[in-house]
């Protein structure tokens, strides 16, 4: 009996889900909640956000200043600084296909495994692979593009992105 109500949350919608029912069908399809005045439950706001925001800033900084120390080139630098943003591909795939590739791509998860292992061993492509990855996604989030939720692109832990769809 619950199944078949269970299954008919999970049809995807690109609203924003309103009520505990939609609370309920946003959390199965590992969405935002909306809470009160329109603003993303999980989402970072007001100071909270802003230390997010301004942290990314400092990874930016300390990825930068880490590479000029590193002594590579910054041909190398400018060519592979946008490389993770290929991860927008997987979008069309659908947005839970999409946010999962982003998320991938723009977690520090990936970066500091490959600086822990570039700094084990000798391995300066690594360590300076390692630093511009860094440097983007903190790139990334001082201008406010969190981590995606399945919802959609817009839908971000560091709150919306974009203008609200009236509608």
């Amino acid at each position: 009996m619950l199944a078949p109500r269970l299954r008919a949350l999970r049809v995807a919608s690109p609203t924003l889900y309103r009520g505990r029912a939609g609370r309920l069908g946003a959390a199965l399809r590992g969405g935002p909640l909306e809470g009160e005045a329109g603003a993303l439950v999980g989402a970072a706001s007001g100071g909270v956000r802003w230390v997010l925001r301004v942290e990314g800033l400092v990874v930016l900084v300390a990825a930068v200043v880490a590479y000029a120390q590193l002594g590579a080139g910054w041909g190398a630098f400018a060519m592979l600084f946008l490389l993770p943003d290929l991860s927008f591909l997987g979008y069309l795939a659908g947005p839970r296909v999409g946010a999962a590739a982003y998320n991938t791509a723009h977690s520090y998860i990936g970066p500091v495994a490959m600086l822990v292992i570039a700094s084990l061993g000798d391995a300066p492509v690594a360590m300076a692979a390692g630093l511009i990855w860094c440097a983007h996604i903190g790139f990334d989030r001082a201008l406010g593009y969190g981590l995606k939720y399945a919802t959609g692109f817009a839908n971000t832990h560091l709150g919306r992105i974009g203008p609200v769809d009236p509608w």
